[in-house]
């Protein structure tokens, strides 16, 4: 049901950086209308995080109203906070105004920073490597004999990646003065209480124990932050730290509470935008405040401006993985008493809560740290058990790579799930968008890599891997609910290397893995039969294995068409194009999946761009042959 989002003008945000208040409550005024324009663009993309952004306007509010110079850099290195920077910037009047509607949209502003973006320092979003990329700025400007100062902010989740504490004795041994990071120390992450995924400690003692200068302050107390920055300023040869305490969901008061015994232990405000009526409770809380702070300032601003919302409607009865996912981990964990489950601070993202609630002594939250996490999961193996390591597929397959090589290498049997995997959600940008993992993962030893297009192949997958792989295997989830038209052959059972064929043709064969892409195959194949073309299409779930037999007889002597929810390079298609030329087919192929960074936008916004909707797959077919 459509709904009224509302935001202030640029000439709002011109009043307040004109007004005469002294900088504290100017700063405080300037947040305030941040936070509602902040709140209003998640409202328009439907999703974004507002929990991190929240609580850490304050903070950027006074590093760009009092702090930076023009010889300065900021930038979070947490990445979750984008939304709360552009409406920073946006007010700062550094990015076109307009930008406030399209954030998550195809030529927008992404979910996450990137440098293409007018203000934005380093690409983040995957996390921990803000220290190291702020070493690195200024060990540049010291060459070049240049001046000015580094700002990181760092999330404390963040806190728990390995490469941190990497960062921190390189940058006290050069004596980087030049660096000032602060934590947002909301203490709360992705998924619940940061001391209940992994107790930080004395985070002080930490820094200063490897020569860090640290200051500790109240992150929404302004006149504290700006004193804090006041004596670190005059400190210049060792890097500094500011913890800031802060809220998570500050300027909300029901944001502000976390009942975790109400929400299975979950935070409800990391992520996504709000229904209507619950949006309309936080406008008038921030409302309110934001005319608390104009009296206080003596200041009229212009009123809001409004723009109606149409949420986008959900597909119809949709295949949701994750869910399948839950079920069947849940019924193995009932009869397999040696499985046991790893999850890196993405429990509900990955479907691990309900094995998590009944078989607690079998779960382990091993936080953002994927490389311990795996081998963690090593050692488990190597003592008898079956571990199950849940995270997204941008970070699981990449960061600890080396180790699921390790791990492969010692023969033992691990099922890794990579959530979030291809291109869909298009919301969260290219550092979520896992595009390169087939490619990572399908020349490791002994691991099967495997994506399947349906909750009843997800089934199938989970259970195949548990019970009949006596390897490991590295599964690719989709996590969004989707359309499902086609249906698998009755009596389909996985069988490694083979693939089900689910519409017959006679000019071509489209080969396609997971619910996006086999969907939009059907959907092509229907265009192009109304355009002369005759195309079977087949769904391969197998991504690094393939029955010879099996794939000549399927082929024939038809061309081949091939899908990839991944980079072409190193995905299915090239396996398949260099078989068919192994087996001396003969046929024309045509391989169509990504050739550069995925594009940031809607789901369907993003399949268009990329040419991979059924418009843009029939139309390359046709183009082809």
């Amino acid at each position: 049901m459509a709904y009224t989002a509302e935001h202030l003008p640029l000439a709002a945000f011109e009043a307040i950086r004109a007004c005469q208040a002294q900088a504290p409550l100017k700063t405080a005024l300037f947040a305030a209308a941040c936070r509602l324009n902040c709140l209003y663009m998640i409202q328009c993309a439907g999703s974004g995080h507002i929990g991190s952004s929240f609580s850490s306007l304050e903070i950027m509010s006074w590093l760009y109203l009092n702090e930076l110079g023009p010889e300065d850099v900021f930038f979070s290195s947490k990445g979750h906070d984008a939304p709360a920077k552009y409406s920073v910037l946006l007010g700062l009047g550094r990015l076109p105004f307009d930008k406030l509607h399209a954030l998550r949209r195809l030529g927008g502003l992404p979910g996450h920073p990137d440098v293409r973006t007018p203000g934005m320092a380093a690409n983040t979003g995957s996390l921990g490597m803000g220290l190291s990329k702020a070493r690195g700025m200024v060990a540049a400007r010291r060459l070049d004999k240049a001046p000015g100062r580094v700002f990181v902010l760092l999330g404390d989740g963040e806190l728990e990646e390995g490469q941190i504490y990497e960062s921190l004795q390189p940058a006290a041994n050069g004596r980087f003065g030049e660096i000032t990071a602060i934590v947002d120390h909301n203490k709360i992450q992705s998924d619940t209480w940061v001391s209940e995924v992994s107790d930080l400690g004395d985070i002080a003692a930490k820094f200063r124990a490897f020569g860090w200068v640290v200051e500790r302050c109240d992150g929404h107390d302004l006149d504290a932050l700006g004193a804090v920055l006041d004596r670190l300023r005059t400190v210049t040869d060792r890097p500094k730290l500011v913890i800031a305490d802060t809220v998570k969901g500050r300027g909300v008061s029901f944001m502000e509470r976390f009942d975790a015994a109400a929400t299975q232990g979950q935070y409800a405000y990391h992520s996504g935008a709000l229904p209507p009526s619950v949006y309309a409770e936080a406008l008038a809380e921030l409302t309110a405040r934001l005319e608390q702070l104009c009296r206080e300032a003596g200041l009229t601003l212009p009123g809001l401006d409004s723009r109606t919302i149409e949420p986008a409607s959900p597909p119809q009865a949709p295949q949701k993985l994750i869910d399948a996912w839950a079920r069947t981990l849940l019924e193995l964990g009932g009869r397999r008493t040696d499985l046991v489950v790893l999850d890196g601070d993405l429990a509900r993202d990955c479907g691990v809560i309900p094995f998590r609630e009944a078989h607690p002594e079998r779960f382990f939250e091993c936080g953002i740290a994927e490389q311990d996490m795996v081998s963690m999961a090593g050692g488990l193996a190597r003592s008898g058990k079956l571990p199950l390591v849940h995270s997204f597929a941008c970070f699981l397959s990449t960061r600890p790579g080396e180790q699921i090589f390790n791990n492969a290498s010692e023969g033992s049997k691990i099922i890794y799930a990579g959530s979030l995997a291809g291109i869909l959600p298009g919301g969260p940008g290219h550092s979520h968008q896992c595009v390169r993992d087939i490619a990572v993962l399908s020349s490791v030893p002994g691991l099967t890599v495997i994506e399947p297009c349906c909750e009843a192949e997800t089934e199938m997958a989970l259970t195949w891997a548990v019970d009949e792989n006596p390897e490991s295997t590295y599964v690719r989830l989709v996590s969004i609910p989707c359309p499902q038209g086609f249906s698998l052959p009755r009596g389909y059972r996985l069988s490694p290397g083979q693939g089900a064929v689910l519409r017959q043709g006679a000019d071509l064969v489209i080969f396609a893995y997971g619910p996006v892409l086999t969907e939009q195959a059907r959907l092509a194949a229907e265009l192009l039969k109304e355009q002369g073309l005759d195309a079977a299409v087949v769904n391969l779930p197998w991504l690094n294995r393939l029955d010879r037999d099996w794939f000549r007889e399927t082929v024939g002597a038809r061309a081949l068409v091939t899908l990839d929810n991944h980079m072409i390079r190193g995905g299915q298609g090239e396996m398949l194009a260099a078989e068919a030329a192994r087996l001396g087919l003969g046929v024309p192929v045509l391989n169509l999946g990504l050739t550069g960074l995925p594009a940031c936008g809607k789901n369907d916004e993003v399949l268009a761009h990329h040419g991979l909707d059924a418009e843009g797959i029939a139309a390359s077919v046709r183009a082809a042959f």
